[in-house]
């Protein structure tokens, strides 16, 4: 092993070390420099050699992170660098602007200053563009934070100032929550024109996207930049203006799995309404549950869009679809219920209820009854057959009509008379006083056991009437319950199916 080095040996590595240090340290000379800088300087001179020519100043931003969008106040807040440079001006942003620019009073001769490259000199010692975001929503307009300008011997000016930036964006929520949005960010100079600050982009890609921290609820698309030159109506010099876009696009899966598919569920819920048998009670409570549910929906998604009536969003329309159909099924369980405990005593059915929903919508939708098959066949017999009664009815007498026998029986009864009369001419002569009397009788108790029967008629058919009437209108309200069920479901997927369909995207995670 080698012997460690001598006390003495290391004293001496240790001064020659220290001896490099202070000669190497440039306090001094920055000193000095910033002296000489600094002693004339005049913050309000615009750093330009010719005054007839402009500044350039190369602009750039970098977008760090998107922290929200109130699409309520149609407010874009971001994080960004403001990099300033009055020859190179850059915007970042989550957000970071990035100004850069040259300084013809701010050079120097490193080898005369102990080699010091550049320096970090407070932004109110120097001059800076006044570039400030024109759509700002900022309480304080500048949401900047000042930060040190970065200077080189050459005159190259940095200002990367950091800042939270607030910015109008209008909102479209025609497709709302698949949408896309663009809100623009647009950055100028205050004061000067275009003939004394020009503004440059410095990448023609845009912004710089390299820093991004991914939103939850926004997926970012692109961020590209734009010069524009732009005379107002107030003065006849140009301004000169950037303006970056930042193209975002809604991750939907939120909404999806917590907006759509309750909607679903709940619109389904209320097409099992329609299977519930009307004596249960609970048909109508269903309905008017489903219904305050939706509305609950509703009002969630209207207290996170705007107030204005440019457009109706993709999901209002959707629930709006879905609220007219479960209202209107509770109008259409209404009907069902007062179909199903109608009477005799109060309703008579109208000939064309029986005729749609006795006969043909049963056939459409291939419902039966128990002991009868409906077809298009017995459809046709069954009208027939009621023509012929009615004709056979129109020529029957009164009181077969009342008995519902055929008139044979008058005939009957005329026969019997005339065997009794024969009768009674075979065995001992009668007399008229017993021949009126017996007639009279006979006469009487006819009367009597016709009277008798026409009241034990009326009440069976009656009974029978009341009866099959009850079921004629029981068997309607199912009918109208299978075809709203059929109707309302077809309703429901096509309007989930044709809004799913007309969306820009779908899911986006």
């Amino acid at each position: 092993m080698d012997s460690p080095l001598p006390a003495s040996l290391s004293l001496f590595v240790l001064l020659i070390f220290l001896a490099i240090i202070k000669e190497s340290c440039q306090g001094p000379h920055e000193k000095r420099l910033l002296n000489h800088l600094l002693s004339t300087y005049n913050t309000l001179e615009r750093p330009v050699a010719n005054e007839s020519e402009p500044l350039e100043v190369k602009f750039g931003l970098t977008l760090q992170q998107i922290i929200d969008v109130d699409e309520k106040n149609q407010i874009l807040t971001t994080n960004a660098w403001l990099n300033l440079d009055e020859k190179n001006q850059l915007l970042i942003t989550n957000l970071w602007l990035s100004l850069e620019w040259n300084d013809y009073n701010l050079r120097w001769n490193e080898t005369e200053y102990g080699g010091v490259k550049d320096l970090r000199i407070t932004p109110n010692k120097l001059w800076k563009p006044d570039v400030l975001m024109y759509n700002s929503a900022d309480e304080g307009f500048d949401g900047t934070y000042h930060t040190n300008i970065v200077v080189k011997h050459n005159g190259s000016c940095l200002y990367v100032p950091p800042g939270i930036f607030k910015s109008t964006c209008k909102i479209d929520i025609t497709w709302f929550p698949f949408d896309d949005q663009h809100c623009e960010m647009k950055f100028g100079s205050w004061t000067y024109d275009g003939n004394q600050l020009d503004l440059v982009l410095n990448s023609e890609d845009g912004g710089d996207l390299s820093d991004f921290i991914t939103n939850g609820e926004w997926y970012l698309l692109a961020m590209p930049g734009k010069k524009n030159t732009i005379v107002y109506a107030c003065c006849p010099e140009p301004y000169v203006d950037i303006t970056f876009t930042i193209q975002i696009r809604r991750r939907t899966l939120y909404y999806f799995f917590n907006l759509i598919v309750p909607c679903v569920l709940i619109s389904s819920m209320a097409l099992l309404g329609f299977t519930l048998p009307p004596d249960s009670g609970e048909k109508l409570t269903l309905g008017v549950t489903i219904l305050l549910s939706l509305t609950v929906f509703l009002n969630l998604v209207a207290e996170t869009l705007p107030q204005v009536s440019d457009a109706i969003p993709l999901l209002g329309t959707y629930f709006n679809c879905i609220m007219f159909m479960v209202a209107s099924s509770v109008v259409l369980t209404v009907v069902v219920l007062n179909y199903h405990h109608r009477t005799a005593d109060i309703h008579e059915m109208p000939p064309w209820i029986k005729s749609v929903f006795l006969q043909w919508l049963p056939w459409i939708l291939r419902m039966g009854r128990p002991g009868r098959k409906i077809t298009r066949k017995t459809i046709l017999l069954s009208n027939r057959m009621k023509e012929l009664e009615l004709k056979e009815r129109s020529s029957k007498s009164l009181l077969a009509n009342v008995l519902d026998i055929d008139d044979d029986f008058r005939h009957t009864i005329s026969g019997s008379q005339t065997a009794i009369g024969s009768s009674a001419s075979f065995g001992r002569p009668t007399t008229v006083e017993e021949h009126h009397t017996a007639i009279g009788c006979n006469h009487k108790d006819l009367h009597l056991i016709l009277k008798e029967l026409q009241f034990i008629t009326a009440r069976m058919r009656k009974a029978d009437d009341e009866a099959e009437l009850i079921g004629d209108w029981k068997f309607a309200a199912m009918v109208v319950d299978r075809f709203c069920l059929i109707v309302f479901t077809l309703f429901t997927i096509i309007a989930t199916v044709t809004v799913l369909l007309s969306a820009p995207h779908i899911i986006v995670q």
